[in-house]
């Protein structure tokens, strides 16, 4: 509460759209164990808060913003949660989250807003020395999957990048993908990668080659 209130404060408005309670997930927080503990403290104290704060319309919706799929389904099955910020849990390079998560959040009308749709750069600048998959150098595993995938890619004279920007949202599930921009031109970057048309091949190609999953949509 105090938090939300401090951030009216320095935004100088009422009410925002979503609040996201972040980082209760493994990847920060080391193991299990302390995940499941942030997830009981959010449950059973600052849930209750989120729900009173939506009920009076401070907030329009409430999530988490994560880096793992499990624990957004975990708080789907116990709360009345709207939408979850994912950071790079389905992209083109991992589909896991179609195993249980997703299809959850098409049941409950749910809705992801996929962050790092890049796996932390790997999809942007393809299997090069140095790229970066979950914010560390990519493994060898990582790199020549990448490298499969950028030339299924290249066969349809499609950028990397540009399947990888455009594959999360043909899940209906996800409502927006957030690439990141750090400078005006980035924007522009970002807007003509998302313009370009996908052929339906390319997608059916990765299928067969076991480079996507097969239940995918597409």
């Amino acid at each position: 509460m105090r938090s939300l209130e401090d951030s009216l404060e320095r935004l100088g408005i009422d009410a925002v759209d979503i609040l996201f309670v972040h980082d209760i997930d493994v990847f920060t927080h080391g193991s299990e164990a302390a995940r499941d503990a942030y997830v009981e403290t959010l449950m059973s104290s600052g849930y209750k808060a989120l729900i009173k704060l939506r009920d009076e319309k401070a907030v329009k919706a409430i999530g988490a913003g994560v880096n793992e799929w499990q624990v957004c389904e975990t708080l789907l099955k116990r709360g009345d949660f709207d939408l979850f910020l994912l950071a790079g849990r389905y992209t083109l390079l991992e589909q896991e989250a179609l195993e249980s998560f997703l299809p959850l959040c098409v049941e409950r009308g749910a809705g992801v807003v996929l962050g790092g749709p890049y796996n932390s750069g790997i999809l942007a600048v393809g299997p090069v020395k140095g790229a970066m998959y979950n914010y560390d150098p990519a493994p060898k595993a990582v790199l020549d999957r990448v490298a499969a995938i950028e030339a299924v890619c290249k066969a349809h004279k499609v950028k990397l990048p540009q399947a990888a920007l455009r594959f999360p949202l043909m899940h209906p599930s996800v409502v927006t993908v957030i690439p990141g921009a750090a400078s005006p031109k980035e924007v522009a970057l970002n807007l003509k990668t998302m313009s370009v048309k996908i052929p339906k091949e390319l997608w059916k190609d990765l299928k067969s080659k076991g480079l996507m999953r097969a239940d995918a949509p597409a």
